[in-house]
């Protein structure tokens, strides 16, 4: 044998050098066991059902989790009693990489199979090491307690005024409202977001885009709360209460692309491009691919592609023309384990009503609803359907015939659901618009048919009220398209207002208010609060006009043929006019509306304008390179009705109170601009002194003294003016 020198042995057996032996012999279990997972609680059954059970065990895992390598399950089997072999109620899995067995273990570790039998997922290296766990009690070192800063902190300003987030050039910073005077700044930052930014529903976060994901921001020193990895990412949207985010990127989630560490997907994520996260976690829930109808390309993104329910616990998505699936959160699973087949299905949309909340609309309504329309296939009509879910119950259907094309509007505390129906002539050569309304707060939810001879351009339901407006055209131009070059034409439009008459019980039913003719406008933008609306003309070239409406206008004197007309009260307060406007949004009060000009769209003088409700100018500013403008949405009200109640009759009381503090901060504001005039004044007549006396001096050294041509003749001339301030006159007997 090569390298054996029998005479130098070794004198002990313990010194013999079997290095070489374990070296050619060397088992490697470097991950080896890194790729198994341990499951246990699985359903104890004999050989007859062995088989099934792997296939339904195999399915569940590979789809959950990932690829398993072949023949990498094994399940024992041990004879009982009676001789049969039966399962332990253990098996274990072998996955093709250490990511699948690790998302095994996150995403089906107490998974239900049935009622019955829960899963319990765990890595076959987690039995080794909790196995040689220490029995004496270690006491764990308790980490410093660190408070965190409170999200909704703005709302506790002391003058209750608002805060606004504007996006210019390359910074975006955050500014008080102050009505008449400059707003007052917050915070900045340059670079903060890569595209735009976008605040919560109820205003806790703001936030940012970027290459590598989202951040989102808050508190009163806007620190970076929880980041989300999602490259490439353009598009997301909120759950109502804050609890969930879904990210949408263009680029499909690629592994190899991604870092081997720092980011939460694994193979079951590959492809895919919306994500579902935990906000208060960070934690990714799950990751879907877009779908789309079959032979269709994707050319552009329906957003938001998952609606939520109002109380989030359910959330669902319409893959066109074939389906419909509702899922619970947070468990992100499907509601009764698949869709629902609704076939041509095009769009649905969710009640703004919860389903524990006490309204009259769940006086018959004990699920949250969700309504969807279908278009006509073959000999089938249109159909506009309501569902309750979780029961996936249809309560309510509407057949429609001749339709083009459909549009939901739920009113924001869900007790009607408007449906504008465009429907064409048999000859498809003009289209005219219905608007089906579904009373969802009554039984058996009857439905009201408004018949328009006109299309609808826009339509919005008036928040907390009875009453919507639309807007509708008979305009010839309506439908064409511009020749190339050429800028749209600016359509002659009416809008309608509409209210619930309820004078007559057999015959209630939504009648026209007031029809306003001759209008440009084809926006609609209804104060929060409601009772207040503004007209706008957006993306013209030509007309730039808004108009503000007060729909409860109460004149002092009113005739009695007013009275009986429903809208004698709608008045229009003010119209005015903002060059190259592209936006308009409200206030969370309904105080305040601003209308802005971005540089994203082709417009005039970029920059914005805050009015108050009634269309007085109040601030007005010109911004290069403006881009955005979002106000700070405000959380629901926590005050009972009979707080607000008690409020609204004290509120001449409050008036005062608050009149005196306007005024106190009117007189603080001039009095600190007077100062700032003042010291502007002073520090001037001190530099032009200090710059004569130098002139002076200067003038000395070079000989060249100045000598006034009328020295010693000049004449102090004092001229008295006597000025009546006031006059009065009294008569004595």
């Amino acid at each position: 044998m090569s390298g054996f020198d029998w005479k130098n042995l070794p004198e002990r057996e313990e010194d013999i050098n079997f290095d070489d032996i374990y070296e050619k012999h060397q088992v490697s279990t470097e991950n080896d066991f890194d790729t198994i997972v341990v499951v246990d609680g699985a359903p104890i059954v004999d050989e007859a059902k062995e088989e099934k059970l792997l296939t339904v065990l195999s399915k569940l895992f590979t789809k959950g989790a990932g690829e398993i390598k072949e023949n990498g399950i094994w399940m024992p089997m041990t004879p009982n009693d009676e001789g049969k072999k039966t399962s332990s109620g253990y098996l274990f899995i072998d996955f093709q990489s250490p990511e699948s067995a690790h998302t095994a273990v996150k995403n089906l570790d107490g998974h239900k199979l049935s009622k019955t039998v829960t899963l319990s997922v765990n890595k076959f290296t987690d039995v080794e090491k909790y196995s040689d766990m220490n029995e004496e009690y270690v006491e764990p070192q308790i980490e410093p307690y660190i408070p965190k800063e409170h999200l909704k902190s703005y709302l506790m300003d002391p003058q209750a005024r608002d805060e606004f987030v504007m996006y210019r050039g390359d910074d975006v910073s955050i500014f008080w409202n102050r009505k008449t005077d400059a707003p007052e700044h917050v915070y900045s930052r340059t670079n903060w977001t890569e595209t735009y930014v976008q605040w919560s529903p109820k205003g806790s976060y703001l936030s940012t885009f970027h290459t590598q994901g989202i951040a989102l921001w808050g508190g009163p020193s806007w620190n970076k709360i929880v980041r989300f990895v999602h490259p490439g990412v353009k598009l997301i949207d909120f759950s109502p209460n804050e609890r969930y985010l879904v990210t949408w990127s263009n680029e499909p989630i690629s592994l190899a692309r991604l870092p081997e560490s720092g980011h939460p997907y694994s193979e079951y994520d590959e492809g895919n491009q919306v994500v579902i996260w935990d906000i208060k976690t960070g934690n990714l829930l799950r990751s879907f691919p877009v779908t789309q109808s079959a032979g269709e390309e994707q050319k552009t993104v329906r957003w938001p592609m998952f609606k939520w329910s109002a109380s989030e616990k359910h959330f669902a998505r319409a893959v066109p023309g074939q389906q419909l699936s509702i899922y619970e959160a947070p468990s992100m699973g499907l509601v009764g384990k698949k869709s629902i087949k609704v076939p041509g299905i095009v769009d649905f949309d969710w009640s703004p009503a919860k389903s524990n909340e006490k309204s009259d609309v769940k006086a018959y309504q004990k699920e949250e609803v969700l309504g969807y329309w279908t278009p006509e296939i073959g000999n089938q009509p249109a159909r506009v359907c309501l569902m309750s879910v979780p029961s996936k119950e249809v309560i309510a259907t509407k057949n429609l015939f001749n339709v083009s094309e459909c549009k939901l509007y739920w009113q924001n505390q869900g007790h009607f659901l408007a449906v504008k129906v465009d429907r064409h002539t048999k000859t498809k050569k003009s289209i005219f618009s219905n608007i089906e309304i579904f009373r969802v707060n009554q039984k058996n939810i009857p439905v009201e048919t408004i018949e328009l001879k006109d299309p609808v351009l826009a339509f919005a339901w008036e928040p907390y009220g009875e009453r919507f407006a639309a807007i509708t055209t008979n305009d010839p131009n309506f439908g064409t398209a511009p020749a190339h070059g050429q800028a749209a034409v600016t359509l002659k439009t009416e809008v309608k207002f509409f209210y619930l008459d309820e004078t007559k019980k057999a015959n209630t039913g939504f009648k026209l208010m007031k029809n306003l003719e001759k209008k440009t406008a084809n926006y609609l933008f209804w104060s929060p609060k409601g009772h207040h609306i503004v007209l706008a003309t957006l993306r013209s070239s030509t007309v730039h006009d808004l108009e503000f409406y007060d729909v409860d206008f109460e004149p002092l004197s009113a005739d009695k043929k007013d009275k009986k007309d429903p809208g004698a009260n709608i008045q229009l307060l003010s119209t005015q006019d903002h060059y190259g406007v592209s936006d308009v949004e409200w206030d969370p009060t309904g105080r305040y509306v601003v209308t802005a000009s971005s540089v994203w769209r082709p417009s005039g003088d970029h920059g914005f304008c805050l009015w108050d409700f009634k269309g007085q100018l109040l601030f007005k500013q010109n911004i290069e390179n403006f881009k955005q403008f979002l106000w700070r949405p405000r959380p629901a009200s926590l005050l009972s009705a009979e707080q607000k109640k008690k409020i609204r009759k004290n509120l001449r009381q409050f008036s005062k109170q608050f009149d005196e503090e306007d005024l106190a901060l009117g007189d603080a504001n001039a009095a600190k601009l007077h100062a700032e005039r003042r010291k502007a004044l002073e520090d001037w007549y001190a530099w032009r002194k200090s710059t004569e006396s130098q002139l002076e001096e200067e003038r000395k050294a070079l000989g060249k003294e100045l000598t006034l041509a009328d020295e010693g003749k000049s004449e102090v001339v004092q001229e008295w003016v006597e000025e009546v301030i006031e006059e009065s006159e009294e008569i004595l007997d």
